[in-house]
């Protein structure tokens, strides 16, 4: 409290009511595969397509990462995170200017696009100087812009340690295995190197999973907390070019589960591998992969979209379309709306013609069926988890729970070293209450009344003095998720003089 000390008129500022919690997002998702360049291993933020193309490249053949993007985008995808592997799993790639070799040494422009220069080895300044001495001229255009006294031994006059600290135009690194005795007396000029083919000759799980504490794959995901869906599509490119195994993508697979149950707070979208019936799906699904998550999605089957790498149609996973339906449904009717009877934006045709009998054999697993529909296009027909527990069967249930335990959790941090009795616990109750009113009148919970919706308790049941003691506080929240009407039934009753409509 202020002390007063002489008289007059003094206004304060007091808090009063709730704290109001601030719904975070609900659709950043992260993208891991091969791109045509860009840096390893790290997590980047990417927008839209153009700047996706700035970091990473454009289309590129044999790679399911940028039409998994531009099909994220394209479906309404907003952000995203997208890390590119299948390079060293410990450094990254820094993008190289022109290079060119001199002797034993690899001279690069330290910019892209500096295509003008050109290095000449002459001569060294002044008279009889030692064997090991010559001049380094850098030029651009054939006009000398620097020139460097160096020699080809070790020491401050070294040709390494001169040109990487002075030089503002080259780097210069030594070739491996080659001798570094002084390069002959000659001038190149600076060409840019080949771009390193986009799928590498070998890859196994581990440039997939990666590691937390290198931030390598989508293990340097954990550190990004607003994700909330995870795609891995060139796990099945990976496969079809006999990069890994089948077991080695089930592996993947089981990892991107158990990252997204670790996290709590996001939901991994799996491919099925390509080229699958119905019956091998279900069997895929039960036997051979056995998955069982909440924290998990199977779309089947791939879908045919235009791929300007290869100017033709070709068949791709669905996880990145997906990822940007899901967006969309949440920006036009909100998280607690399952993302299904929606339409999927740039696909042409779907690599199996489902039928209902044959979605009545996925269904019930888990398996969301993508089925075209005449008049229709093509829609995505399914809103399950792989969760064999019911109360977690729909996504939009699991999506709406994590999207209200991440806002309760990032709108209540205040809460921390409060004073721990009766007045903090009314406190929580308005907060959290006020919150979930809002949620309840946008049609996230079911009720008629906010008392039906949910309840919120947080008072001296919950809150002993044992806990107290312990420096805990403890709030039980209750909620009623809207599910969605996945079987629709009309029944009709023939009466005399006519029909009647009974709408369940």
């Amino acid at each position: 409290m202020p002390t007063y000390l002489s008289p007059g008129v003094y206004v304060e500022e007091v808090e009063a009511g709730a704290r109001p919690i601030e719904g975070v997002g609900t659709a950043v998702a992260a993208f891991v595969g091969f791109a045509a360049k860009g840096e390893y291993n790290t997590p980047t933020l990417v927008s839209n397509w153009a700047q996706y193309t700035e970091k990473f490249g454009d289309f590129a053949e044999g790679c399911y990462l940028p039409l998994a993007v531009y099909g994220y985008f394209l479906n309404g995808g907003t952000n995203c995170y997208v890390v590119r592997v299948g390079g060293s799993r410990s450094a990254k790639e820094l993008p190289a200017g022109p290079q060119a070799q001199l002797g034993g040494y690899r001279v690069s422009a330290r910019e892209l696009g500096a295509g003008s220069l050109s290095v000449e080895v002459s001569d060294p300044a002044g008279e009889n100087q030692p064997d090991d001495r010559f001049s380094l001229i850098v030029k651009d255009n054939g006009k000398v812009v620097e020139t460097h006294q160096v020699s080809s031994k070790r020491g401050k006059e070294n040709v390494l340690t001169v040109v990487n600290t002075a030089s503002k135009l080259i780097t210069i690194e030594e070739v491996a295995g080659a001798s570094l005795a002084k390069p002959d007396k000659a001038s190149v000029a600076l060409r840019e190197a080949p771009t390193p083919p986009p799928v590498p000759r070998k890859v196994v799980a581990d440039d997939y999973v990666g590691d937390v504490a290198d931030r390598t794959g989508f293990g340097g995901l954990e550190a990004i907390d607003e994700i909330t869906m995870v795609s891995v599509p060139d796990l099945m490119s990976s496969y079809q070019r006999g990069l890994i195994t089948l077991e080695a993508v089930k592996t993947v697979q089981a990892a991107i589960i158990a990252h997204c149950e670790l996290m709590g707070d996001r939901m991994a979208i799996l491919d099925p591998p390509p080229d699958l019936s119905p019956d091998q799906v279900k069997n895929w699904k039960q036997t051979e992969a056995g998955y069982d998550s909440k924290y998990a999605t199977l779309y089947y089957p791939w879908i045919k979209v235009y791929d300007p790498s290869t100017s033709d149609n070709i068949f791709v996973p669905p996880s990145g379309h997906m990822a940007g339906v899901w967006a969309r449904s949440d920006a036009a009717r909100g998280v607690h709306k399952a993302p299904a009877n929606e339409n999927v934006r740039g696909a042409v045709a779907l690599q199996t013609q489902l039928t209902k009998a044959e979605q009545e054999l996925l269904n019930p697993i888990g398996v969301n069926c993508i089925r075209s529909f005449t008049g229709r296009g093509i829609r995505v027909w399914g809103a399950r988890t792989l969760s064999s527990d019911p109360a977690w069967r729909y996504l939009n249930v699991r999506r709406l729970f994590n999207y209200l335990e991440e806002s309760i959790l990032d709108g209540t941090q205040w809460v921390v070293f409060e004073p721990n009795d009766d007045a903090l616990w009314a406190r929580i109750r308005r907060t959290i209450s006020a919150f979930l009113v809002m949620e309840w009148r946008k049609g996230a919970l079911f009720g008629l009344t906010p008392d039906e919706a949910f309840y919120v308790k947080c008072d001296r049941e919950t809150n002993p003095a044992e806990g107290i003691d312990l420096g805990q506080v403890v709030c039980e929240i209750g909620v009623a998720p809207v599910k969605p009407a996945e079987f629709v039934i009309f029944r009709l009753a023939q009466l005399q003089g006519g029909t009647s409509l009974v709408n369940e």
